[in-house]
């Protein structure tokens, strides 16, 4: 087995992205980051899992290694790069536990971080994007009124049109929604990776309107 040394996890924004962890028998059950899944590979308890021209085919991380020199020779310029000692390792995408039978966790957690991504960082009331530290989560029909803390009750909102809101109903404030919110059918954060190209490969593993995978 080939020793590796990574990087400080700021030293490379690679460690950060996200890998689809499947079970041994393929199905996907949650999400990682790269930093855990080269230390899975280097652990032997997983392997990358990759799909080139239609086709499927694992990689232990010795043999992930010499892949991802041969397209560093080539020059792809369209994939993320984990800095080692002595050489660069392609970022995997998808890796598949060797010992683990355990099924996807069902059902969706209600949370900030859900709630965001189902909102996709905008504001509801004045339809802005922000980042998450600029954000707050409002309660439609305040808990004054009786409003619950639910899917259907709670909306992302910048500081200060939660503010302006205050305890009032968007009607009593003027303030039209966006959206109405209401419960997602799937996972929120996967849908958004979904539709990112560089995640392209995880559509073969997730039929997202079935799974709902956790982000670890």
């Amino acid at each position: 087995m080939t020793a590796i040394a990574l990087p400080a996890a700021s030293a490379s924004s690679s460690l950060g992205l996200s890998v689809l962890v499947l079970n041994r028998s393929f199905v996907a059950v949650h999400i990682t980051n790269v930093r855990r899944a080269i230390t899975l590979l280097f652990r032997q308890l997983a392997e990358v899992v990759h799909i080139e021209e239609g086709h499927y085919a694992a990689y232990s991380l010795d043999s992930w290694r010499e892949l991802s020199a041969l397209h560093a020779a080539l020059g792809d310029p369209e994939q993320d790069w984990v800095r080692a000692v002595g050489y660069d390792l392609r970022a995997p995408r998808v890796i598949r536990l060797l010992s683990c039978d355990r099924g996807p966790r069902q059902g969706l957690r209600f949370n900030r971080r859900n709630v965001f991504a189902r909102d996709g960082n905008q504001c509801q009331y004045c339809g802005k994007g922000f980042p998450t530290s600029e954000l707050s989560l409002d309660h439609v029909v305040p808990r004054s009124r009786g409003g619950i803390t639910s899917w259907e009750n709670i909306v992302c909102a910048c500081v200060a049109c939660n503010v302006r809101k205050g305890g009032r109903t968007p009607h009593e404030a003027r303030m039209n929604l966006i959206r109405q919110p209401v419960k997602p059918k799937r996972s929120p954060l996967l849908s958004l990776k979904l539709g990112n190209p560089k995640y392209a490969s995880w559509k073969s593993f997730v039929d997202n309107a079935y799974w709902l995978v956790d982000l670890k």
